[in-house]
């Protein structure tokens, strides 16, 4: 007989003997059990202690048996019972308040086919060409604006942030890998990403997300290397909460300064893209950029009444929050060039036989400054955050006063660079400037048909010294037949200093040094929404006084007046059967476009069939991807300094640019295949610039995989 019998057999034995006992005797036993307690201080006999004061008394045999560990649910105040109930969700952190913003979490076919992520919200961006590059959004309201290091704004698609870093909660362990590739392998556009997450209970969990996204360069020198990595804890507990993360990026892109001339792509002289001419024809001309960062949060609840078994969480109890955020956040860039010429055949026209008239010994950069032969310009910044927060909830956390907040912050700068005195000491200069500062909102709901909030920072320190950003938004839900209708309406004005950069930069190519005005931004939005019927409405309006740009010749500047800028967006996709019909359209006014140019109809349209080829196994869309934007002055970029320019040379647009796509999901596979511009060389202008002198890349296949793993 094995000993698992035995062991099983000896436990009904003594079950059955403590059964056996008398009720009477039982009573007995606990009465003094009892009185045994209170005699030794109130110990409960049920801890250990023997109950019985004589030795006559039958011995009761205690159940040896090992209990089942109770799993304790996810009892944060975060998330209500809709979000719960969900198998996986994702959220991101806010940095200055006790707020979570719920992400998706995509796994389906929606958006697979945009590879590119600054393809993936509204009509998407301006591009530098491939994967990896920077690029601008077209919508100017959606733009980042970068309070610190803003040489890294043009990568912000592919960067990671503390608000754009994820966290999961996950019934199961999640592993996730894509990756995709097109062209010849010395040209190759190649994308990996790998995301692995797991809950080690349903309130803490950890995840890892990297991604390496790029390319070798379908034209001269335009290799790029694009690699992100977060790692990231969270604990969302019944009262304490926690969110920690690491962040690195890392980018390496070769410059080559944009084409001679735009007639070069659609030359038949130069057969394939690396054969076109481009203005920097040296492989030194590079940029790196590196980020390293760390970031905790941390806050705990302190109930304002009794919390009962009833109370699932504290969501719904008057509760004071208080809390405290740390960022560590560094930033360096390195530009790299050497002194060369380029040749541009077509410089002139002879007016009498209409020949071209070749130009030798061109340069790209006009001044040298530290170096007559070669550059190396190094810069670096570094910012160390604190934020002390308190949150009062007065009565629920979606009650008609949700919650109101208020904190104050400081922000310790340090800035590094080559200076006019390093030519005599050989040392780099440093600068360290504080910022500290005050913030408070507030907000509420009514039920599920109103939600508001109002919101103010004030800078009162020497630096940044009367920066001051006020917000409102209102939110308006009806139902028909339970089908949500949404109006939105946001406002916001601030004054903002500039960011060090703009004021103080010694380079080999650029230097400015002297004080700006604060830049002054109102603006109104409204939108209305439809989800339901993939419908969306959208007006905004700035208006802009004492901007801050880049002149033609990338020359810092400031507009001494006020720009109106005004934005239509639309959104509806229509649905016939398994046949979509998206649309997005944005129309754009600006009153000055040589400080603000926009093009006047943005748009982009997905034309696709979506349906079962094995039913509940194999899901495919087949279908056509288009972009377009009118004819106007598109920016440029410059390399050296890692922004775009207001450029006056050339305008750009009325070209269609056509994906045709094949997308499949087997299982828990997503499949990927692609024929970028498929329209390249077959009908349009020619110029399929999105910035002016950077063509984008020509028509190319790309295939790929995306496999996740629940388990």
């Amino acid at each position: 007989m094995s000993a698992k019998v035995l062991k099983m057999l000896l436990w009904l034995l003594l079950g059955a003997g403590a059964v056996s006992l008398p009720s009477a005797a039982r009573a007995q036993v606990d009465a003094r059990a009892l009185m045994r307690g209170q005699n030794n201080g109130g110990q409960n006999p049920e801890m250990g202690a023997n109950p019985y004061m004589d030795g006559d008394e039958p011995s009761v045999a205690q159940d040896t048996a090992r209990k089942e560990r109770v799993r304790k649910p996810l009892e944060s105040y975060f998330f209500n019972d809709s979000i719960r109930a969900l198998p996986n969700f994702r959220w991101n952190v806010r940095r200055d308040y006790n707020r979570v913003e719920i992400m998706p979490l995509d796994t389906t076919l929606l958006n697979w086919r945009i590879d590119y992520p600054f393809y993936e919200k509204g009509v998407g961006d301006a591009a530098l060409g491939g994967l990896g590059q920077v690029s601008l959004p077209y919508n100017y309201f959606e733009r980042p604006g970068y309070r610190d290091f803003s040489f890294a704004e043009g990568f912000d698609a592919y960067t990671y942030r503390m608000e754009n870093v994820p966290f999961y909660n996950l019934k199961r362990p999640f592993f996730r890998f894509s990756y995709l590739e097109s062209g010849q392998k010395r040209y190759r556009e190649e994308h990996f990403d790998l995301t692995l997450a797991h809950n080690i209970s349903p309130s803490t969990g950890f995840n890892l997300n990297y991604r390496s996204r790029g390319t070798k360069g379908l034209y001269e020198w335009a290799r790029n290397k694009n690699h992100n990595l977060s790692f990231a804890v969270s604990h969302t507990g019944k009262r304490y909460s926690i969110h920690a993360g690491y962040i690195n990026n890392h980018i390496e892109t070769r410059e080559n300064g944009g084409v001679v001339g735009e007639w070069a792509v659609d030359d038949p002289t130069y057969e394939k893209p690396w054969g076109v001419p481009m203005k920097l024809t040296s492989s030194k001309a590079q940029n790196m950029l590196r980020n390293n960062a760390f970031f905790v949060e941390q806050s705990y609840g302190i109930p304002l009444v009794p919390v009962t078994e009833r109370d699932f969480s504290i969501a719904d109890l008057p509760v004071v929050f208080v809390g405290h955020s740390f960022e560590y956040n560094v930033w360096s860039k390195l530009y790299t060039d050497v002194r060369g010429t380029y040749t541009d055949p077509r410089f002139d026209r002879d007016p009498e036989t209409g020949e071209f008239i070749p130009q030798e010994g061109l340069e790209y950069y006009e001044d040298w400054f530290i170096n007559p032969a070669e550059t190396r310009d190094s810069l670096y910044e570094r910012v160390i955050s604190n934020r002390l927060f308190v949150q009062v909830q007065p009565w629920s956390r979606n009650g008609a006063i949700g919650t109101i907040n208020g904190g104050i912050g400081l922000d310790a700068h340090t800035y590094s660079q080559f200076g006019l005195s390093s030519l005599l000491t050989g040392r780099i200069e440093k600068v360290r400037r504080n910022s500290y500062f005050v913030y408070g909102s507030i907000d509420g709901k009514i039920r599920r048909y109103v939600s508001w909030g109002a919101d103010a920072k004030f800078y009162p320190s020497p630096y940044r010294q009367g920066d001051l950003s006020i917000g409102a938004e209102l939110r308006l839900t009806g139902y028909i037949r339970r089908r949500p209708l949404i109006l939105e309406g946001r406002f916001r004005t601030e004054t903002r200093s500039p960011d060090y950069w703009q004021e103080h930069l010694f380079s080999n190519h650029y230097v400015w040094s002297e004080p700006l005005s604060k830049e002054k931004e109102t603006r109104f939005e409204v939108s209305f929404r439809i989800p339901d019927y993939a419908f969306e409405l959208g007006v905004w309006q700035g208006l802009l006084t004492d901007k801050i740009y880049y002149d033609r010749d990338s020359q810092q500047r400031q507009h001494s007046g006020t720009v109106g800028v005004t934005s239509l967006y639309a959104r509806k996709d229509f649905r016939v059967a398994g046949l979509h019909l998206d649309h997005k359209v944005l129309v754009q006014w600006t009153t000055d476009d040589k400080v603000v140019p926009l093009p006047a109809v943005s748009a982009y349209l997905s034309y696709y069939y979506e349906f079962w080829a094995v039913r509940d196994v194999l899901r495919v869309q087949f279908g056509v991807d288009g972009r377009f934007n009118t004819k106007y002055y598109a920016p440029g970029y410059n390399p050296a300094l890692t922004r775009f320019f207001n450029q006056r040379e050339v305008r750009m647009g009325n070209y269609p640019y056509l994906d045709l796509f094949l997308m499949g999901k087997w299982k828990r596979m997503r499949i990927f295949l692609k024929y970028q511009h498929i329209n390249w060389h077959w009908f349009g202008n020619g110029e399929y610039f999105a910035i002016a002198k950077y063509p984008l890349n020509p028509g190319m296949f790309k295939m790929g995989i995306s496999w996740g793993f629940y388990d």
